[in-house]
């Protein structure tokens, strides 16, 4: 597949990531883009043919793209543009983004782009749905995992040509699209190369051993022994065992994160690597100055890194032609992120440790977060810039700015936003409003607080059906959550990642009686990730009249899996202590709801959890309900659909019948 090869300044490509269909509505189309310098765009829509409708251009001002520096060479574009005249619904629309150059023509998407265009096509193109009949979601693609990459399912559906009332309507991503927390060395040592090649900004450092950005990259520590640039003071001894997995772990809790991506230019050039092929053509093989021990791993990771590099193009290009929205999880920015209100009071009680977090959060705001919900970013985006413009002469960002924006990110309310579609959907931020416990600040904490869950019910109102998107399941594997249960109660939650919506009893509480109002929706579908498993739940909350129905669809990961023979052994036995008949039940928060688990269609033995990289793929029917659900698995095989037990299917049946519709 042909890379790019039209260059701007310094041989560099002038497109270097993207475009990402971000939000599109009939009046309203949001993409993303980085350049290698700020860019003269227009855009041009094309109605098929039959519709006898000439093609739009339009010119994309300042009013409609903005542009944010990051770095000498590496501008990041996000245009949202307004359209008087509604969008054609359910039709396919070509789209070109044309860069305008002085005495000469345009260069069109096949120009710069060609490996985002598919066989036959000189443009791409996107399907706008005038109804969530068929969406993708999936979670956790972490670049070194073995695992073939589940984006690349996205990409084979839409080689495929399908009609456009078969494209999906979505692609949503609920969570660890990045693992700044897990890196592999030779993912590390590209970001270095595209922060060298790109001018990436540094930064000052407080409380660390290195100074600022560029001894940091520089520093022998760098690569594997992250941990060592904390101070070595007796007052920062247990800061640097729990910085980077300790024994008690309370911050950085993964046990891959002694690459822990710490400035702001490493988690966006990150980002600049998982998405695009573009920057990687740039870059070469060379290994860093490792031990023997660090070098053999170091090789053992570039096969999967090069296999992942392999498919990008086309990942990028199911990106330029699928609308996607995107969610943070704890990946994103680091394991266990807020996950209780001792971590916080760890985690942002040290300069360090803080500016990692909230490097990680800028990284977000501009790369994910701005698509989602452009308009409520005005004023930290006005931070970045002058954060950006006012660095120093060895272009190192305003040391003050970068704090205060952080402090600003993390007292932000905003990361959840809804779509107004049929049916509604609801995209829920799980990670920066906890329902902390005053009583006990090792136990964990809700996943949404009071205020939080409050704004949530006011979303559902009077809609007869939505679309949940919760990064954690909302209703998980009932083992797996007593083992976390018995966790906390002995004052390790962090040790086995006790995330669950039923960790937190007031929270799971105001949840459920959600769930019961009589003017919140009759039927609910929780879409999730996070865990590394997929399966799908259908649930029936006995105490409320006319329903409602729920389906907890959960798909992960995208390039991601949990350790096979340990799921397999979770599965069996929560399928013997969970039975419908087991007094255990009696013990659970859900002991008043009617679980029925569906079973993957490839299953050997009754296994109800699916352990494969994939992506989730749902087909709804007018009352927003699931008519069909599967998991495409990235290895290419037959793709698993969730189907009900036998013997289960007439009980479901009439249960959810004598529930009613809203």
């Amino acid at each position: 597949m042909p890379i790019a090869a039209t260059v701007g300044h310094d041989d560099l490509p002038l497109v270097l990531a993207g475009p990402l269909l971000r939000r599109l509505e009939p009046q309203r189309l949001v993409l993303w883009l980085v350049g290698s310098q700020p860019l003269t765009l227009s855009l041009q829509l094309t109605a098929p043919a039959k519709y006898e409708l000439q093609p739009q251009r339009y010119a994309l001002t300042d009013g409609c793209c903005q542009v944010i520096q990051v770095g000498e060479q590496a501008f990041i574009h996000l245009i949202e543009l307004a359209l008087d005249t509604p969008l054609l619904c359910d039709v396919q629309i070509d789209y070109d983004l044309l860069i305008e150059q002085t005495d000469q023509a345009p260069l069109a998407i096949a120009d710069w782009a060609p490996h985002l265009l598919y066989e036959g096509a000189t443009q791409p193109n996107f399907v706008l749905r005038s109804q969530l009949e068929h969406i993708l979601h999936g979670s956790c693609r972490k670049p070194h995992h073995p695992a073939a990459d589940g984006l690349l399912c996205a990409d084979r559906l839409l080689a495929e040509s399908p009609s456009a009332e078969q494209r999906p309507a979505l692609l949503l991503m609920s969570g660890d699209q990045i693992y700044a927390d897990d890196v592999s060395g030779p993912m590390l040592r590209a970001i270095h190369q595209v922060i060298a090649r790109l001018g990436l900004f540094g930064e000052h450092l407080e409380g660390a051993v290195v100074d600022d950005s560029e001894a940091l990259y520089q520093h022998p520590a760098s690569y594997y022994q992250r941990a060592e640039l904390l101070p070595a003071t007796n007052s920062n001894e247990t800061l640097r065992e729990r910085f980077f997995g300790g024994v008690e772990k309370p911050v950085f809790t993964t046990s891959s994160a002694d690459n822990h991506l710490v400035t702001c230019a490493e988690v966006l050039a990150m980002y600049l690597l998982v998405w695009s092929p573009v920057l990687w053509a740039q870059l070469n093989t060379e290994m860093p100055e490792l031990s023997a021990e660090k070098a053999a791993r170091y090789q053992a990771e570039r096969e999967h890194v090069e296999g992942f590099r392999s498919g990008l193009g086309g990942v990028a290009r199911a990106l330029a032609h699928l609308p996607t929205l995107m969610i943070f999880d704890d990946h994103d920015i680091t394991d266990d992120w807020n996950l209780s209100a001792q971590w916080e009071q760890t985690a942002y009680g040290h300069p360090f440790s803080k500016r990692i977090i909230g490097n990680a959060l800028i990284a977000y705001l501009l790369c994910q977060g701005w698509g989602n919900n452009p308009q409520v970013f005005t004023q930290p985006l006005q931070t970045i810039r002058a954060m950006t413009e006012e660095r120093d002469a060895k272009n190192r960002m305003d040391c003050q700015q970068q704090n205060a924006l952080i402090d600003e990110l993390l007292g932000f309310h905003q990361w959840q936003f809804v779509l107004p579609t049929t049916p509604a959907l609801v995209v829920l931020d799980t990670r920066t409003r906890r329902w902390r416990s005053d009583r006990n600040p090792k136990r964990p904490s809700g996943l949404l607080d009071w205020e939080a869950l409050c704004e949530f019910q006011q979303e559902l109102l009077d809609h007869p059906s939505a679309i949940v998107v919760s990064p954690a399941p909302m209703f998980g594997v009932k083992l797996i959550e007593t083992i976390q249960k018995i966790f906390s109660w002995a004052g390790h939650p962090l040790m086995v990642d006790a995330e669950n919506w039923m960790a937190h009893r007031g929270a799971a509480q105001v949840m459920l009686n959600i769930f019961r109002h009589s003017r919140t929706p009759g039927s609910y579908v929780i879409l999730s990730g996070d865990v590394h498993y997929s399966f799908v739940y259908q649930v029936l909350i006995r105490q409320r009249k006319r329903g409602p129905q729920l389906w907890q669809i959960t798909s992960s990961g995208l390039k991601n899996e949990f350790p096979r023979r340990l799921l397999d052994w979770f599965d069996r036995l929560n399928r013997w202590l969970y039975a419908p008949w087991s007094p255990l039940n009696w013990l659970t928060t859900r002991r008043r709801m009617q679980v029925t688990p569906r079973i993957p269609s490839r299953s050997k033995a009754g296994e109800r959890l699916w352990n494969g990289a994939g992506l989730g793929q749902v087909f709804f029917n007018e009352q927003g309900q699931p008519s069909a659900i599967y998991q495409l698995n990235a290895d290419g095989s037959a793709p698993v659909e969730f189907v009900c037990e036998r013997g289960e299917v007439a009980a479901t049946q009439a249960a959810l019948s004598t529930a009613g519709k809203s």
